[in-house]
């Protein structure tokens, strides 16, 4: 069994650079960043220093974003405010059943393995996974729907699932951040034109029970403002962890 301690998610992004997105990162001194194809987001110790600070500018260059994510440290008073968004970070308390489903947990519910898939693998329910030749799909949906950052190599980061109407994709979610023990659902997305159909619940729940079988829990964040999104996590039996800002600033 993996270990669970939750205080790793206090620093998402570092813990998932310094471990199982090492190669995905990007380095100088203590400050650590992911590839920007892959993502935005950067990190810094807990109690970062102005030398931490320098090599993150250093790292990212003037004039770029420092996506700092949910890191909660001030950095140098010339450094511009570019967003700042009240959200929140959830976790999954429950388990698995003996059949990989999803287990029901105090509350009611339904609702990532780290592959490179190339080609798309019929998953059950009318769910599959997503690799590599569907990216232009996935950038046209994530578009139009605007989950939040998602990236040429995103997909990379974990497994993607997708459901498609009529060969088209129409939703789908993946797996991001990976903390220690932890795995982020991310990108839950559907097109206008198919909401209510229980897309986002069915996605959701194939991804926890994927997680959830390999002896790790899942996480995700989601914006304060996104009520129905918090109240399909809730009702699919996650619970709110702790409040977060997301914050970028613009290096001189």
């Amino acid at each position: 069994m993996m270990n669970h301690d939750d205080q790793v998610l206090d620093d998402p992004v570092g813990r998932s650079l310094r471990g199982r997105h090492a190669r995905f990162a990007r380095r100088l001194g203590r400050a650590a960043a992911y590839l920007p194809e892959a993502a935005t987001f950067s990190a810094v110790s807990a109690d970062p220093d102005a030398a931490e600070w320098a090599d993150l500018a250093g790292l990212i260059g003037p004039g770029e974003l420092a996506d700092m994510f949910s890191c909660p440290a001030t950095p140098p008073p010339d450094w511009e405010p570019v967003f700042s968004l009240e959200g929140r970070q959830m976790i999954w308390p429950g388990t698995a059943r003996s059949d990989g489903s999803p287990a029901e947990t105090e509350t009611e519910t339904e609702t990532e393995t780290e592959t490179e898939t190339e080609t798309e693998t019929e998953t059950g329910a009318g769910v599959v996974e997503l690799g590599a030749e569907s990216v232009a799909e996935m950038l046209d949906l994530v578009a139009r729907t605007r989950p939040g950052p998602f990236w040429p190599r995103t997909h990379e980061l974990g497994t993607y699932l997708g459901i498609r109407d009529n060969g088209r994709l129409v939703a789908m979610a993946g797996e991001r951040l990976r903390p220690p023990g932890w795995t982020e659902i991310s990108a839950v997305c559907t097109a206008s034109e198919t909401r209510g159909r229980g897309h986002a619940a069915r996605l959701v729940g194939a991804l926890v029970a994927r997680i959830v079988a390999r002896g790790e829990r899942p996480f995700l964040h989601v914006a304060e403002a996104n009520t129905g999104a918090i109240a399909l996590y809730e009702r699919l039996g996650f619970t709110t962890r702790k409040q977060v800002t997301f914050r970028g600033f613009r290096i001189p």
